[in-house]
């Protein structure tokens, strides 16, 4: 079976006939093949007369080979080789070019092409020439030029009814082929750009998971221990408010600093995430917006509108990403954030709370970047905010190494003198401070350590490159 192609359009929903694509394809080939019937009955009868037979013979035959015309887009080669076996009855011309169309329109191999259709213009050839010579004899006139006069006849005759219908289907059978294989690639890349924007939402997404983790550890290490610090100087501002007003004021003062610093530190936390949040939703809409101006002045090409929906979830997911990775640097990099010159300062926070706390530094100090002085900060001030919870009381070693490629830091306190008052200023625990410290040291490629010591304490250790 070799298909023309002609209904490929209809083939995924055929709404045709048997092996019709379409009815108004069915109804092309009906009416063909009635003229075709018509012409070869009506040229069945002189072929009878010639051959001796009655006319109903003739036109019976006629009739059976111009309907084969009817198969044409199933079985173009059979169309062909009646034409070519009725051509020396002088019948079936329509039924030639069309079959030739046909199969040259067809998916049908080239060297069967070729064949076939030098067969018909031979076989047109012959006839013509054969015919054209005896009409030459039967007039016997020297004038007309008899022995060229058929050949260019015969040679007219055979091109005319060969030539321009293989060369028209093979022109429609190359665009047609054509055009499914821009469909096919115009199909591949609707494909390709849906499973683009899928990738860029799945990456939008993990960006926002990591926004909304930094913003969790941001908050933690900016509420816990400035809070942290100040619960504690409250309990000491109620333990001492009658005994030594003095101190209960230096408390008090104390208090309300912390108070300062935190509210300090989360208003330009939060003024950071707001104005990332709208440059993300400014980036987005117009990323989509352009893509709607692009699909919508593509005109009526079919495969550009259906790229433009792709392309605009592409563009839409894309701006949310780079949105939502934007903001997590920009909140990052507007703000400087702590840096291990303050590191002093907050071991005096937590020993004016009353902690016993040492400090140590070793190793010649020097500047490192932004991303790992305050990861080694945030990392000492969960540390003690956890001495703070878990060990009030108890005595703790702050140290800090500065080696060639890298800093270590370790915080590590003793027992707490009262274990079962650990946590007498009622210091609630969510159980995310050594995880975000993990998370913050990692990200930078370092390593963390945490766990109790074999004297009853706590440590936790980290090394970050430098």
């Amino acid at each position: 079976m070799t298909t023309t192609g002609e209904d490929h359009h209809g083939a995924g929903t055929r709404a045709g006939p048997w092996w019709w694509g379409r009815w108004r394809s069915a109804a092309l080939d009906v009416g063909l093949a009635l003229v075709s019937a018509l012409e070869c009955a009506a040229e069945g009868v002189p072929f009878a007369r010639d051959a001796g037979l009655p006319a109903a013979v003739g036109v019976l035959f006629g009739l059976v080979a111009g309907s084969v015309l009817l198969v044409r887009r199933m079985w173009p080669v059979a169309v062909v080789l009646v034409a070519i076996a009725v051509t020396p009855a002088e019948m079936g011309y329509l039924m030639g070019i069309v079959g030739l169309y046909t199969l040259a329109a067809s998916e049908a191999p080239r060297r069967v092409i070729a064949a076939l259709s030098g067969m018909s213009f031979v076989g047109v050839f012959i006839v013509a020439f054969v015919q054209t010579t005896r009409g030459v004899h039967v007039r016997d006139s020297p004038e007309v030029g008899a022995e060229w006069f058929p050949s260019f006849v015969a040679l007219t005759m055979a091109i005319g009814l060969t030539a321009p219908s293989v060369l028209l289907g093979l022109y429609v059978g190359a665009r047609r082929r054509l055009m499914e294989s821009l469909r096919e690639r115009a199909d591949s890349l609707e494909r390709e750009l849906q499973l683009l924007a899928e990738r860029a939402e799945e990456r939008a997404e993990w960006a926002r998971g990591e926004e909304r983790r930094r913003i969790a550890r941001e908050m933690h290490d900016v509420v816990a221990h400035r809070v942290s610090l100040m619960v504690v100087h409250a309990a000491a501002l109620q333990a001492v408010a009658r005994k030594d007003p003095e101190k209960a004021v230096k408390n008090a003062a104390l208090v309300g600093d912390m108070g300062r610093q935190a509210l300090t530190e989360l208003r330009e936390m939060l003024g950071v995430l707001r104005s990332g949040s709208e440059s993300a939703a400014g980036s987005g809409s117009g990323a989509g917006a352009g893509s709607a101006r692009r699909s919508a002045g593509s005109g009526s090409e079919r495969e550009r509108v259906s790229v433009a929906p792709p392309l605009a979830a592409v563009g839409v997911a894309a701006a949310a990403a780079a949105g939502a990775a934007g903001g997590v640097r920009g909140a990052a990099e507007a703000g400087e954030g702590p840096c291990l010159a303050e590191l002093e300062e907050l071991v005096g926070q937590s020993a004016a709370a009353g902690m016993v706390v040492q400090l140590s530094v070793m190793g010649e100090v020097r500047a490192y970047a932004r991303e790992v002085e305050q990861t080694a900060y945030r990392v000492v001030q969960e540390a003690l905010t956890n001495v703070h919870k878990h060990a009030a009381g108890a005595r703790t070693h702050v140290r800090l190494a500065h080696r060639g490629a890298e800093i270590a830091m370790q915080v590590e306190n003793e027992p707490p003198p009262e274990p079962g008052a650990a946590s007498s200023a009622g210091l609630p625990s969510g159980g995310n401070g050594l995880l975000g410290m993990k998370e913050r040291v990692v990200a930078l490629g370092g390593v963390f350590v945490s766990g109790p010591t074999d004297a009853g304490g706590f440590r936790v250790s980290a090394v970050i490159p430098a």
